[in-house]
């Protein structure tokens, strides 16, 4: 029974991916903003002074950290939009019809999900390189910060196939993608430090979770720090767990229209 079910995920899994590559829109849409984001701001900012920061960080250096985070958030906000199509095209309503477990289907896409966006954090973290920035390359912090970005794009994956099950609808979706990227993104600390903010918006950043998995990438690519499991990871998994939980339960309950 256990291997069915992981037979299960994994077909659901590479079916993920395969519609991925067969229509990768959402693909270079997550990918390609950004690199825009960090190609922009790296040569706009490159000057922008970081008073908190030891000399010797540039812009582009703290900015790196953010744009890996901001991919996942980017894309992990889309995810839902597959459920949409299949529901669509009736394809939902005959698996959701057979024994298969609906943990394991939607286990299976969010890994499918999340490996793709770590991939995609992987090659932003690369450009970053290629544009200059100057990191720190060590094994352990690396680990950590990948498995901030993990805990992360499950987290938001769940929340986006957890809405997609919940609207069915592609506009109500569309709808949920802007109301949370961007005032998620101008409420952390990606793109600016949280000492430079106005005390209100700082304030609110220190309970976003984008600010906790860009500062543990900063911590990770600036310093080879790694911080305590308890601060930095612990917050994120149950986040995820509170989150997949919540999206399985509601891909074994819905009622499609």
């Amino acid at each position: 029974m256990k291997f069915k079910a992981l037979a299960i995920a994994q077909a659901v899994f590479k079916r993920t991916w395969l519609k991925t590559l067969r229509r990768p829109v959402a693909l270079t849409f997550s990918l390609i903003q950004p690199l825009m984001w960090m190609l922009f701001f790296g040569f706009l900012f490159h000057r922008y002074s970081l008073d908190e920061m030891p000399a010797g960080i540039r812009y582009l250096d703290f900015l790196v950290p953010g744009i890996c985070a901001m991919t996942v958030l980017f894309g992990a906000s889309q995810s839902g939009i597959e459920f949409i199509r299949d529901m669509q095209t009736r394809f939902l309503d005959r698996v959701l019809s057979t024994p298969a477990s609906k943990t394991m289907i939607i286990g299976g896409k969010i890994a499918a999900d999340t490996s793709r966006l770590i991939i995609q954090a992987f090659l932003v973290l690369l450009l970053g390189l290629a544009l200059g920035a100057n990191l720190q390359l060590s094994a352990l912090p690396l680990f950590h910060m990948a498995i901030s970005l993990i805990l992360f794009g499950i987290a938001f994956c769940s929340l986006s196939c957890w809405i997609a099950l919940k609207a069915q609808s592609q506009e109500n979706m569309a709808t949920f993608v802007h109301l949370v990227n961007m005032p998620m993104l101008f409420t952390s600390t990606a793109l600016v430090p949280s000492k430079q903010m106005p005390d209100w918006l700082a304030n609110i950043a220190q309970f976003n979770p984008l600010s906790l998995v860009v500062n543990n990438g900063r911590e990770a690519l600036l310093f080879a720090n790694t911080p305590s499991l308890q601060s930095s990871i612990l917050p994120l998994f149950i986040m995820a767990t509170l989150l997949f939980l919540l999206s399985s339960h509601t891909l074994r309950t819905v009622k499609l229209n």
